[in-house]
């Protein structure tokens, strides 16, 4: 059904979904709770059919991804957009560190399981299954030397509420730069492939029939 740039698209569209939600939640406390949705079940989807089924089967719950990758990547001047590509920038760099540590990714998978179990109790986004998450997060991933520094107002990011939110999204971006990365994405496509990858993301827009 989808060809090899349009399986890539979807999956970087997750890595800019989480960055582009992360951005919002840092600067406005705010976050729509079907789009958390979307990058929080693709964590704990650890065994998917195809790319799609890793976000839900519908294209339509990537549509801030794709709609970040089109401003990203497309030269969109506005703060928002650029700071959305460094987060994924930093995810991907953080995923590549990651990829390195069987020992980690075998506590990850371990972990994760057990969050999927909690999640089926309550649901996805229930702040327990949240707490849990960014858990792991700062238990594995916050270990490495680089870190991803988020801006935004200090209000918002001192609530522990928050903050577990947005180790969560990074953690969701992380686990879609690896699927990014076992579908043959490279880091240079970014810069290479940056008409390429609008191009399919405006494509797949239209036929998950939603504006560009």
């Amino acid at each position: 059904m989808f060809s090899k740039w349009d399986n890539r698209t979807i999956a970087l569209a997750g890595v800019l979904q989480a960055a582009a939600l992360v951005e919002k939640l840092a600067t406005t406390g705010y976050l729509q709770k079907e789009e958390f949705r979307t990058c929080v079940e693709s964590l704990l989807e650890q065994n998917p059919e195809s790319t799609l089924a890793t976000y839900g089967g519908e294209l339509s719950r990537l549509e801030t991804g794709f709609k970040t990758i089109i401003d990203a990547l497309g030269g969109a001047r506005k703060e928002s957009a650029q700071q959305c590509l460094r987060y994924m920038l930093a995810i991907m760099h953080l995923q590549q560190k990651l990829a390195g540590r069987n020992d980690m990714l075998a506590v990850i998978g371990t972990r994760l399981g057990q969050a999927n179990q909690q999640a089926r109790h309550f649901e996805a986004t229930h702040d327990n299954v949240i707490s849990n998450l960014a858990d792991l997060y700062s238990d594995t991933i916050s270990t490495f030397r680089f870190r991803i520094h988020v801006r935004g107002e200090a209000t918002y990011l001192q609530q522990q509420r928050i903050a577990n939110q947005v180790r969560t999204l990074l953690f969701s971006g992380i686990r879609s730069a690896m699927l990014w990365h076992q579908l043959g994405g490279r880091r240079w496509h970014i810069l290479f492939y940056r008409k390429h990858l609008v191009s399919h993301a405006e494509k797949l827009l239209r036929e998950a029939r939603l504006p560009l």
